[in-house]
């Protein structure tokens, strides 16, 4: 069968599922659509989980960001993994026993204020479309490409898919239908990197593979892509780090507490019935993430691999000379692949130097002897540009995988964007509708009104992300790492000193959350324009890019948390403590049930 026929037939299949199920599912009550109904077990959360959290930005983005940052690129698995370790153990469990819905609804009631909650809820619409927006870019990638359609096409395309099944679904459809997602995006993740490691290494073991030797050859797949991305002018792909250890640091630890402080991701832990149910759930999330983002660096290794093998097929495949005339790949000989994806204008030749061959090569090298080299072989400059969010889906049309294969990885790159931003919609949804709308403006509001402000809030939040999709700050990870940097500096210091700091009150929450949302907008507002809008960046005021030690703006939010923390604890020592029976009920749900049997308390 003809790909783009197997490829309709495919995705077709896939969506009409998720669609059937948000149907079959769909929420009838508040409780249905904000928390399933607290119903759903523990290895079906965990699998909904999974597909929420592995976004656009994890299954599209992260292997092509590794694949173009090598070893620097571990930071997305180290931080975002790490994170929902973080989230798992610290948070959730105390959060599922405060009994709230929401985010904000835990902020507004610990630190007894409407205007704690109202600022909660505008950091989780500032966080949460952020999000979003990598999700938008990530669904115009693959619709673009699987379609044959623009970029911009396919993201109005995806606006509408996202509003079918997440406004009439809610959170019970949703869940039901991350569940179908999770099935459809880690076979699709996996099935090609097993035929990958398997024609690259004779390893079907993709974790495996990336250690073990190329087929015919004496030599491992890491050490030969260390020599050819060195030969090309690249950074050496196993040692290179991501601006610089102190940034890579505190990049690694903004996606972590980031993570933590994601509310789309808390609030899976009410959809189930119990504390120990939410605690159940959060194991089995982290094997099902697993899966994927262990696979990863793999995908990563073996997909650079074969770009380099199609463009460069004597240097990777033998040990030809990358600077001599006939080495390059020329152009009218490109494999068909490579004219699929030049139609989404996500991959570009501009023939510099005339010859007809395609350089592919760091331009921006900083070695005197590379540039030499290059200088002497004719070259004019980089002349292939490759979108580092096609890395995955092109994967396996690169590596010439039967139809079925390429199709299977069209349905999963847009189960995995699609299940986010339904799940980010749906917390935008009952940040407005309940947490604003319900608890602060119009407290007496009927249940079939607030299901209606929260379908209508979800619907405008899809116009408005799927707008700044169209011309986003960065790749689909690096913006989604710009959502966790603002959720670190304003929503993660409040819930932990909500949790563990009984003495702190309303006053310095309030303050650290402003502060901290302030610090990082304005270091990412600088870089990246105010509100992602191209042409209203500032970076005069702020000294130039990268200007606080090196720090980029994807890694700043660590940078506003420590900020929220000490604004928070001054605020704090300079006004009155929390109510005593505020500060009794913090206790109340750190301690766990039944443990005054233990320790004889009464």
């Amino acid at each position: 069968m003809e790909l783009q026929t197997t490829i309709y037939l495919v995705v077709g299949a896939s969506f009409a599922l998720y669609i059937g199920i948000a149907l079959w599912a769909r929420a009838g009550t508040t409780s249905d659509f904000y928390a399933a109904g607290g119903q759903v077990g523990p290895v079906m959360n965990g699998m909904a989980i999974g597909a929420d959290w592995m976004s656009a930005a994890s299954f599209i983005s992260m292997a092509g960001l590794i694949s173009n940052m090598g070893y620097g690129g571990g930071l997305f698995l180290m931080g975002w993994t790490g994170g929902y370790v973080l989230l798992a153990m610290l948070l959730a469990p105390y959060l599922r026993k405060f009994g709230k819905f929401t985010v904000p609804q835990f902020i507004g009631d610990r630190f007894y204020s409407k205007t704690a909650s109202t600022v909660a809820v505008l950091c989780l619409l500032v966080a949460s479309l952020t999000y979003i927006i990598g999700q938008m870019t990530g669904v115009g990638v693959a619709f673009s490409r699987f379609l044959g359609v623009t970029s911009e096409t396919g993201i109005y395309v995806g606006m509408g898919i996202v509003f079918v099944y997440a406004v009439f679904g809610g959170m019970k459809g949703i869940t039901y239908t991350q569940v179908a997602q999770y099935c459809v995006l880690i076979s699709a993740y996996i099935i090609p990197a097993i035929f990958i490691s398997i024609q690259l290494t004779g390893n079907p073991i993709p974790q495996l593979g990336l250690g073990s030797n190329i087929v015919g050859q004496d030599v491992s797949l890491l050490h030969k892509l260390d020599m050819v991305v060195s030969d090309l002018g690249f950074a050496n792909y196993t040692t290179s780090d991501a601006g610089g250890m102190l940034n890579m640091f505190v990049y690694t630890m903004s996606l972590m507490i980031g993570t933590a402080g994601l509310p789309h991701v808390i609030m899976r832990f009410f959809t189930v019935p119990t504390v120990a149910a939410a605690r159940s759930s959060a194991g089995w999330a982290l094997i099902f993430i697993g899966l994927l983002y262990t696979t990863a660096p793999a995908v990563a290794a073996m997909a650079k691999t074969n770009l380099l093998r199609t463009i460069t097929p004597g240097v990777v495949m033998g040990n030809a000379d990358p600077y001599a005339a006939d080495s390059q790949l020329v152009y009218e000989e490109r494999p068909d692949w490579m004219k699929r994806w030049e139609k989404t204008g996500l991959l570009k030749w501009e023939d510099k130097n005339g010859d007809g061959r395609i350089q592919y090569y760091n331009d921006k090298s900083k070695s005197d002897a590379f540039k030499a080299k290059a200088e002497s072989a004719g070259w004019k400059g980089n002349e292939l540009t490759v979108n580092a969010d096609i890395i995955v889906l092109a994967n396996p049309e690169i590596a010439l995988l039967p139809n079925w294969v390429i199709a299977l990885v069209a349905a999963g790159g847009l189960a995995a964007a699609l299940s986010t931003a339904a799940g980010l919609l749906m917390a935008i949804s009952a940040a407005i509708s309940h947490d604003l709308i319900k608890n602060v403006f119009v407290p007496d509001i009927s249940e079939k009104n607030e299901l209606l402000a929260g379908k209508v809030s979800m619907a405008v939040a899809i116009v408005i992300a799927g707008y700044l999709g169209l011309n986003p700050p960065g790749f689909a990870a690096g913006t989604v790492a710009l959502a966790f940097g603002i959720a670190a500096s304003s929503l993660f210091p409040a819930i932990m000193m909500g949790i563990f700091s009984k003495k702190m009150n309303k006053e310095g929450a309030i303050c650290g959350m402003l502060a901290g949302l302030f610090v990082t907008l304005f270091y990412v507002f600088a870089a990246k324009g105010i509100f992602f809008i191209k042409g209203t960046e500032y970076l005069h005021l702020i000294g130039g890019p990268n200007s606080f030690f090196g720090i980029t703006p994807e890694a700043f939010g660590a940078i506003g948390a420590c900020v929220n923390f000490g604004v928070a604890f001054i605020v704090d020592k300079m006004t009155p403590e929390p109510p005593d029976h505020i500060q009794a009920m913090v206790e109340a749900v750190r301690i766990p049930r039944g443990s005054g049997a233990v320790t004889g308390a009464h």
